[in-house]
């Protein structure tokens, strides 16, 4: 068995090493990057939110609402009164939230349930 170079057997266990802590940053860094319509859902107290459900929500979330959206509805696992404040409002940016909370609830709905 012939031995590399040791500049080159250093380059590669370098390699490795790196490789092993960007593996390792990744797994531990995942659940800390879930959306906030994912830890909304995931902290809620509904008995059908498993972690499964809540990152298919989260997923159809990204597509379809901005992250500002995602944020305000997000808050609203929390305190579902501010929904209705939105749904019953006549300001116009609310109506634009609440069809396009709809579609995505509906969406949401076809692709998770």
């Amino acid at each position: 068995m012939k031995l590399l170079p040791t500049s080159l057997r250093s380059a590669g266990l370098c390699a490795v090493l790196a490789a092993q802590v960007f593996s390792a940053q990744i797994v531990l860094v995942q659940p800390a990057q879930a959306g906030a319509i994912e830890r909304a859902c995931r902290s809620s107290d509904r008995s059908a939110a498993s972690p499964s459900l809540c990152r298919c929500i989260q997923k159809v979330a990204n597509v379809q609402l901005t992250s500002s959206e995602r944020k305000t509805v997000s808050k609203w696992f929390g305190d579902p009164h501010q929904a209705q404040v939105v749904r019953q409002s006549s300001n116009r940016r609310d109506e634009q939230l609440w069809e396009r909370y709809k579609l995505f609830g509906d969406t949401a709905a076809k692709t998770c349930g």
